[in-house]
């Protein structure tokens, strides 16, 4: 006959479950020899419990898979310790950077994070803040300040009831309803804009994303060619490239620059992130256009892959963990100052983006320039 055998821990626990199976804390007080009490004080604040103490709790806890019951929690604290953020996009590693941030921040505070992607629709994205929102979390995390009319109808009311509210990776004061942590869209084109006039470049393009509901990309865009006009003998203008796969696209954009003797017929391009530019330094490098001496690359997100191509793609560095580092503590702030006035008078937070010169924009012989 095979002994059973019998975890000591558990030796003193009454074997009771109720209907839905789950562990519950009255069976972890039973095998640690305290009570309720103790054991829901160690899950709130386990500093308060004599580490004797809490090493038996926890032992029971592991023994037994023990899963605290978060309604229960939430029903009795009025907290859910969630926070949601919507994101155009996981795969993209501009804002997986930023979730980390985020999800950094706020751990050692006990909050999780409640994720969701919206593809860069702001029709998805409606439908995921009133899903997220139904879950009541304790702040929420959009991306930018462009939302369907619904969709800020719903952040506004969950903002007047106590909830902050939060647009990343965005910041324009002068019409924000909500608190933003972000940096200025449109002072980034500019600055790119006048990084290649500075360096030489008279003929400027930029090349806009495909997907219709970046809007940052957009503004980005707006500016660089506005700021490049303002310059006597500059010409600049921007084109869309294909919905297709960015390097692909990329590629594309730089083919209908050339003209018949396959020579571009700009200076200069601008992208809106760095995949499409890294597409057109490849094709550059195929078809033997010298960059930066026949055309000058730039783009946006300083990506892994930029670094490495044809000596260095210039591009601008975004603050992508920061953002989410600094959101998290504008959340936890706002929660600590609680409803009364936390959700609704924190501060905007802007950032910086950095210009990182590389290779792929060294200057041109400059032709005289009036501004």
């Amino acid at each position: 006959m095979t002994a059973r055998l019998r975890n000591p821990v558990l030796a003193n626990a009454t074997p009771r479950r109720r209907s839905h199976g789950r562990v519950t804390l009255q069976q972890i007080a039973e095998a640690a020899g305290v009570t309720k009490i103790t054991v829901s004080r160690y899950l709130r604040e386990p500093q308060r419990v004599a580490s004797e103490t809490a090493a038996r709790i926890a032992a029971a806890i592991e023994a037994t898979g023990y899963l605290p019951n978060k309604q229960a929690g939430m029903l009795a604290s009025g907290r859910s310790k969630i926070v949601a953020a919507i994101v155009p996009s996981i795969a993209n590693s501009v804002f997986a950077e930023t979730v980390q941030g985020l999800s950094e921040g706020l751990q050692d505070a006990g909050y999780e994070l409640l994720l969701a992607s919206s593809g860069y629709s702001i029709d998805r994205e409606e439908e995921q803040i009133r899903a997220v929102l139904g879950w009541s979390p304790d702040a929420l995390a959009v991306t930018g300040r462009h939302h369907t009319p619904a969709a800020a109808a719903m952040l506004r009311a969950a903002r007047d009831a106590g909830t902050p509210v939060i647009e990343m990776w965005d910041w324009h004061p002068r019409d924000a309803d909500f608190v933003q942590v972000g940096f200025d869209h449109a002072a980034v084109g500019r600055t790119m804009a006048r990084h290649l006039v500075d360096g030489g470049r008279r003929r400027l393009l930029y090349v806009d994303t495909g997907v219709t509901e970046d809007f940052r990309a957009h503004e980005r865009g707006k500016a660089f060619v506005a700021a490049a006009r303002a310059y006597r003998g500059v010409s600049a203008q921007a084109v869309t490239a294909p919905p297709d796969d960015a390097f692909e696209a990329g590629r594309a954009v730089l083919a209908r620059t050339l003209d018949t003797d396959g020579r571009p017929g700009v200076d200069a391009l601008a992208f809106a992130n760095d995949n499409l530019a890294c597409g057109a330094l490849l094709e550059a490098q195929r078809r033997g256009i010298a960059v930066p001496r026949d055309v000058a690359l730039m783009g946006f997100g300083d990506f892994a892959i930029g670094r490495q191509l044809g000596g260095g793609l210039t591009t601008v560095r975004p603050p992508r963990h920061e953002i989410g580092a600094q959101v998290a503590r504008t959340i936890l702030g706002m929660l600590q100052a609680g409803p009364a006035s936390g959700a609704r008078h924190a501060s905007q937070r802007q950032l910086r983006c950095a210009l990182v010169g590389r290779r792929s924009t060294a200057p041109a012989e400059p032709a005289p320039l009036a501004g």
